[in-house]
């Protein structure tokens, strides 16, 4: 890869794949290609540096992308990795339609160009070996309500081989969870951070580990920023005389699933969110709407507890 001596801000895209990351630059329109390893990676991030970059862009695919991301972090490169969808959209808006790993390079450098995605923070090291062991946890989970929803229909013949599963599931997921414990006692942020949310009646482990590794941005944006970001804030589908029914999109999908898991514990435990939820029904929502309008007041009360590092007190909410 050549650069020219003159130095003007460039865009760069990365398209991530299990063997190759191609790399678009905009506006001079040069791509190359690299093997995905860490002697290229490192080869590559040396030849970045020479650039004077606004932004590197690189699609989440899902763990491709981490070495990377994580080279281009240590090395100060400023590097953002967003939503495949997004970038798609924007591909199809512009009328891109052929889709080969050079081409998506492009786009995205292109999309980094014009869209000017925001920087979000890269997770260190514990954070991400503590979000990894999360998702494990979760599929672990998931594995075990697969199997006790067999216990309930085969017969009675397979009990015996789907219930010494489920204790070998069982087992596994104790495993990680007391790693994930581990984890955060060695770090004194996530520790202390970790004791304010869980003061919340209803807020345990699970969800406060989830918000640390998922949400960094909590405790420093404003309460309408927060609920956006999550995905429990009502968005407008408003045309002319029409009024359009209000629902929630987007936002972090983890996040959201295991808050709403939370809330059907803190409308049990938590007189605040009890209160608010039977009022809601009351004035006619259904309990699926009043979960998510507690999910978004608590969502916001957090928010405010990490911004003032302060432990839960009723009258927050």
């Amino acid at each position: 890869m050549k650069h020219t001596e003159v130095q003007t801000p460039v865009n760069i895209g990365i398209d991530v794949g299990k063997a190759n990351l191609d790399v678009a630059i905009h506006p001079t329109g040069q791509s190359h290609s690299f093997p995905n390893n860490d002697a290229y990676i490192r080869h590559l991030v040396q030849v970045l540096k020479k650039y004077d970059i606004e932004r590197i862009v690189v699609e989440a695919t899902g763990r491709y992308e981490h070495a990377l991301v994580s080279a281009c972090h240590q090395a100060g490169l400023p590097i953002i990795v967003v939503n495949p969808t997004s970038v798609r959209r924007y591909a199809q808006a512009i009328g891109v339609l052929a889709k080969t790993d050079r081409i998506d390079a492009q786009v995205i450098a292109r999309y980094a160009a014009t869209i000017k995605p925001e920087f979000r923070p890269i997770p260190d090291k514990t954070s991400q070996k503590i979000k990894d062991l999360l998702a494990r946890r979760a599929q672990l989970l998931e594995m075990s309500t697969m199997e006790k929803n067999r216990l309930q229909i085969m017969p009675k013949s397979l009990h015996r081989s789907i219930k010494t599963l489920l204790r070998v599931l069982q087992n596994q997921i104790d495993t990680i969870t007391r790693q994930i414990e581990q984890e955060v006692a060695k770090v004194d942020h996530w520790r202390t951070k970790t004791e304010i949310l869980t003061s919340v009646p209803g807020v345990g482990k699970v969800l406060a580990y989830t918000l640390l590794s998922e949400l960094p941005e909590l405790g420093s944006l404003n309460r309408k920023e927060i609920a956006a970001l999550v995905g429990v804030a009502p968005i407008n589908r408003d045309s002319g005389k029409l009024n359009g029914k209000r629902r929630i999109r987007g936002g972090r999908h983890r996040v959201r699933t295991v808050m709403f898991m939370a809330m059907l514990s803190s409308i049990q435990c938590n007189p605040v969110f009890k209160r608010f939820y039977e009022r809601l029904k009351a004035q006619g929502k259904i309990p699926k709407v009043a979960l998510i309008a507690c999910m978004r007041k608590m969502i916001v009360v957090l928010n405010t507890m990490m911004k003032n590092g302060e432990p839960w007190r009723e009258n927050m909410a």
